[in-house]
Parts: structure tokens; sequence; C-alpha cells
């Protein structure tokens, strides 16, 4: 059996200059703007037999806005990163350029302490690869974009540096279908 699942980036909680690392502040004004722009388009996702959420702020303000009454899920949770947490790039990069650079080039590092990138990966896969799958079972998730990215890295079994090479926007979303450890990417047509 298989399930579609439909993860939703969350709003934007600030600007992209002062994004954090594991951010925990809730949207701000163009995040609520973002959110009523997108909601005709995603308000149908609400169909869905379960909705879960990220347990940030954010993201779980993201889902009740677009009235998902969604079930916070601890494994959609953003990349633990250790003393990082709260801090921008900027300000890591100032103070520990070689932990930054070691944490980009390899996958396994976890310099700050907290979650490596391939563990993170790992986590959010085990979390995709244990979905209820019912006949024809539908799910949507809003969870924090770098969530997104590791769904997708995942369930496309590519190489962990390819998380780097993905962009996710405030509220776009990424549909799956398929079954643990076998995934397929499905594209929407826009009619």
């Amino acid at each position: 059996m298989s399930v579609r699942i439909t993860l939703v980036a969350a709003a934007r909680s600030s600007a992209l200059l002062a994004e954090r690392f594991d951010d925990d502040r809730p949207l701000d004004g163009a995040g609520w703007d973002e959110v009523r722009l997108a909601a005709h388009a995603l308000v149908p996702l609400n169909a869905a037999e379960l909705r879960y959420c990220s347990p940030s702020p954010r993201s779980r303000a993201t889902a009740q806005a677009l009235g998902f009454a969604p079930m916070a899920q601890p494994g959609l949770r953003d990349c633990d990163m250790g003393r990082w947490r709260g801090r921008t790039l900027a300000e890591v990069t100032a103070v520990e350029p070689g932990a930054v650079d070691c944490w980009l080039g390899d996958p396994r590092s976890a310099p700050h302490g907290g979650e490596s990138l391939l563990a993170f990966i790992g986590r959010i896969g085990g979390w995709l690869d244990t979905r209820p799958a019912g006949d024809d079972g539908s799910v949507v998730a809003v969870a924090e974009p770098s969530v997104v990215r590791a769904a997708l890295v995942y369930a496309l079994n590519a190489p962990p540096h390819a998380y780097w090479s993905v962009d996710v926007r405030p509220l776009s979303t990424l549909l799956l279908t398929g079954r643990a450890r076998c995934w397929s990417l499905c594209l929407q047509s826009a009619a």
C-alpha cells in the first residue's frame, strides 16, 4: 500500500538574512501575509486523512492558519544545531569558521554538538517511512524548510551533499508518493 505525503514549508518568521539556526520565533508580518496570499491554493490540502506539523511556532501557526488542525510531530523538528542554536550563519562563521567549513563539507560532522546532516536526513526519512499507509492514504505536514529539504534528499536517495543544492521557499510544497524506503517525487501540473 502506498501513501501520498505533501510537505508544506512553513511561512517565514524573519527576513532571510536574519534566519537563525533552529529558530523558534513565531511568524512575522511578512509570514502572515504569505499565508493569506497562498491559502486559496493550500487550504484544499486539509482534506488529507492525517495532518501534522513540526513543533516549531511558525510551523504550528502556518498549519493552523490554513485550517489543518495538525498534530505536532517531534520527528519533524528542525536539525538540532547544538550550541549554534539561535545564531545566524554569519555570527557562527565569524567565531568558528573552521567548524562551519567542517559542517558544510562533511555530512557526518556536528561540530556544534548537535545533530549531523546525515543523522538529520535519516531522522526525517525515518518519519516518512513510518507514516500509516491506508488505501490511497493522504498526509499533509507543515514543517521547516530544512525538513522539506531533508525529506527530498532522503526520498530520492540522493547523496547528503545534495541537501545544500535544494532551495525551499516559504509555503512551497513537496509531494511524495510511495511507501517505506520506496518514494517517488510527484510534480503536479498547475492546471
